[in-house]
């Protein structure tokens, strides 16, 4: 099995991106399953319908999410509704406030299927439930003979390390994402689970994270608030392959980054 797998889809910029790019890299690497992180869809603010139907509509089998799923309210409307997007499963789910969403489940195309885990760190980031506990959990609760793929949406390098090592053996693959840049130490870990601390950003790579860097730049060395703008220029997409064996262990990971001009947003103002 191969399954492609994108990391946080930024904003108009980062959609045009993927969708350009995506017919060269089916036919380059035939995936089974295509996955993204999709918190920063719309306008870099959470996701919406019709953000979420365009990714569907391109050829996406599911979406993770992060900290930033609840920033466009217009989730609320359809998350329930709609297996192939998920939301970190450690969100709080208390007794009379049942948290919306799910946060793992299995996302097909056509005979083909994997489990997937959407977990979010807590270092430095809001104090949701440990994930390590929540993971243990879910795999204890929910046995599979499918291949599991979990999201680690986190800022520190160390906890998603530490969630690597922690499932290594356990799952096929821990990818992380939340950080926008992409780190280079992709590796199958002994235990047979692909692994890279971070997949990168898909949007505008001549920017900070995704937003105009003039701005971002300014608000540095000013430290006064200022109003950001994305960013639309240089458009590429970062991204990993990872190859799966027959024992549900992976066999490879491959990492990718690479512009896409044909993206290129040309006197457009809109850039959510």
């Amino acid at each position: 099995m191969v399954v492609l797998i994108f990391g946080d889809i930024f904003g108009k910029v980062g959609r045009r991106a993927v969708a350009a790019a995506l017919p060269d890299l089916k036919s380059r690497y035939c995936p089974d399953i295509v996955l993204c992180n999709g918190e920063n869809l719309a306008g870099g603010r959470g996701v919406t319908r019709k953000t979420f139907s365009e990714m569907m509509e391109m050829g996406i089998h599911g979406m993770t999410g992060g900290n930033h799923s609840w920033d466009n309210k217009e989730v609320y409307q359809f998350i329930d509704q709609e297996p192939r997007l998920l939301r970190p499963a450690n969100y709080p789910s208390p007794e009379g406030y049942p948290c919306p969403g799910r946060g793992f489940g299995i996302i097909r195309n056509g005979d083909k299927a994997i489990f997937v885990i959407n977990l979010l760190g807590r270092v430095f980031m809001e104090q949701v439930d440990c994930p390590f506990a929540t993971v243990n959990k879910i795999l204890k609760e929910n046995p599979t003979d499918l291949p599991v793929f979990v999201d680690m949406h986190a800022d520190a390098t160390s906890e998603k390390y530490a969630m690597g090592w922690h499932l290594s053996g356990r799952v096929a693959a821990v990818t992380g994402t939340h950080s926008h840049v992409q780190t280079a130490d992709e590796r199958v870990l002994p235990g047979g689970t692909a692994y890279i601390t971070d997949l990168g950003m898909s949007g505008s790579f001549d920017s900070v994270i995704g937003l105009a860097k003039e701005e971002i730049v300014r608000k540095f060395i000013t430290k006064r608030p200022l109003h950001y703008q994305n960013a639309d220029q240089n458009p590429g997409v970062s991204c990993a392959v990872i190859h799966i064996g027959l024992d549900r262990r992976a066999q490879s990971i491959e990492r990718l980054r690479f512009s896409v001009p044909d993206a290129a947003i040309q006197n457009e103002k809109d850039l959510e």
